[in-house]
């Protein structure tokens, strides 16, 4: 069992000292959800430096923060994210920090952690709910191998796995290849990376984040998912990133790789985060009701405010370049802004697993794993909030294939945008409900719009790719 984590600075050095913990690893997410960290000697922890004094970094050279005139930043570990980090030679202690201006010690604007820990607490501040639950389903691939460059006369990339369809020719292949979309869920020989996706979940549990199922997903080539418990909003986040940082490291010592891209494979399904979330009052849940399958008159407007802003949340909630060639129809991502019983081809399902009413909830299923966890829960609580103040009529429910509907039916349901720069223009048209409570601010987002564009829009629409070399070059 996972032991009690600290609850303040004073455990937190007390844990130390019980581990004998030589170094202190304090990790946070730059905005575009990268985890960075430092390290430092246990000997220059105290309770004044966790509470007081912070620690000391440069914020210029991480992407989308402080110029160079302004570097000077600090980081204040958490002791309830504290955990013997499994990864390193001496004994370690991980912690997440969040990040505060040197001069006044207010929290940065584009810590992300912040944000969402400002949505808990405007949650509370509406009287709506007192608490959440969030349960996200991340994707990944672990592949054999990945090689990829790009210069001004060339570009490639070459991925391979041994369960990989494409392999199925090999002389030593024996056969056992998972063909295309036909990965969910076959045993072993087929699935390889049962021992893999083990050893990632005990990592997990002796963290004390508490793993409900893993298994292989639809694709070939070593796509998987972890599955881990539903836990309050910025809990969760902190879980979300710690189970990406097992599994790269897991992966790693295996001699693999793993990818939370959401497209690295042409003509197979790609990652998403099916993202599973819910309302509480003084322990109470409140998506429970009489309304449709299941659902409170609250747990519909909720849904009809993620309908609502779903257009600007992918630009939170998918946020690459390469997220939208995962939301194109025939590959599981619902790209049709609509929600169901049951139903996987909405982007809105009502899981209809238990007749409880604490497990009744509805999972948002566009989001992908690309994201800053802490931005597209924190994005989507408020969208769902914004229905609940305004009592946003989500419209009627489609439980039937959405994919096979009539296109004159089809064409009026709403989509999902079909590139980053569609998703950013709506998040400029469409953000006024990230602002209440000052969760977010206009400058986070404005600039946020602006990096987004400048670093990864014009970048890929700038390159020739070798598709269209080898469309056009005989033009």
């Amino acid at each position: 069992m996972a032991k009690q984590r600290p609850r303040d600075a004073k455990d937190l050095m007390e844990m130390i000292k019980a581990e004998k913990a030589v170094f202190a690893d304090i990790k946070f997410v730059d905005p575009l959800g990268r985890l960075q960290h430092l390290t430092i000697p246990t000997s220059q922890l105290s309770e004044k430096v966790i509470e007081e004094e912070g620690i000391g970094f440069d914020g210029s050279s991480i992407r989308m923060w402080q110029s160079i005139h302004e570097s000077d930043m600090l980081l204040f570990p958490d002791p309830k994210t504290a955990v013997v980090d499994p990864f390193f030679k001496e004994k370690t202690i991980s912690l997440i920090a969040n990040v505060k201006d040197p001069i006044t010690h207010e929290p940065y604007y584009k810590d992300t952690r912040q944000i969402a820990q400002n949505a808990e607490k405007y949650l509370k501040e509406t009287g709506i709910a007192d608490s959440t639950l969030f349960g996200p389903e991340l994707e990944f691939f672990i592949f054999d191998s990945v090689s990829v460059a790009e210069a001004p006369n060339y570009s490639f990339y070459k991925i391979d796995s041994e369960e990989g369809a494409w392999r199925s020719g090999d002389e030593n292949s024996k056969g056992y290849k998972i063909r295309y979309k036909e990965g969910y869920f076959p045993a072993s020989p087929f699935d390889t990376l049962t021992d893999i996706r083990n050893e990632i979940s005990l990592i997990l549990e002796q963290m004390g984040i508490e793993v409900e199922v893993h298994h292989h997903e639809v694709a070939t080539a070593g796509q998987g998912e972890i599955d881990i418990k539903a836990r309050p909003l910025v809990e969760m986040a902190d879980n979300a990133v710690m189970l990406k940082y097992v599994l790269k490291n897991v992966a790693k010592k295996y001699g693999k790789t793993a990818t939370f891209m959401p497209k690295p494979i042409f003509g197979d399904n790609g990652n998403g985060m099916h993202t599973h979330q819910s309302l509480w009052k003084n322990g109470n849940p409140l998506f429970a009701g009489e309304k449709y399958a299941g659902l409170s008159e609250l747990a519909m407007w909720y849904i009809g405010g993620i309908i609502k802003h779903g257009r600007a949340l992918c630009a939170i909630t998918n946020p690459t370049t390469n997220s939208y060639k995962r939301l194109v129809p025939g590959y599981e991502a619902p790209i049709n802004l609509a929600y169901s019983q049951r139903n996987r081809s909405a982007a809105i399902r009502i899981p209809m697993y238990s007749p409880s009413p604490k497990a009744k909830r509805i999972e948002v299923r566009f989001p992908d794993p690309s994201c800053n966890p802490y931005l597209a829960f924190a994005a989507m609580l408020l969208a769902g909030l914004d229905g609940i103040e305004k009592k946003i009529n989500p419209g009627e429910p489609f439980d039937t294939n959405i994919y096979k509907l009539p296109p004159e039916v089809l064409a009026k349901v709403p989509k999902t945008p079909s590139s980053l720069e569609e998703a950013l223009e709506e998040l400029k048209k469409d953000h006024d409900f990230l602002l209440k409570g000052g969760v977010f601010t206009k400058k986070f987002i404005e600039e946020y719009i602006d990096w987004k564009y400048e670093n990864e829009v014009k970048e890929l629409y700038a390159r020739p790719t070798p598709w269209e070399i080898m469309s056009y070059f005989d033009a």
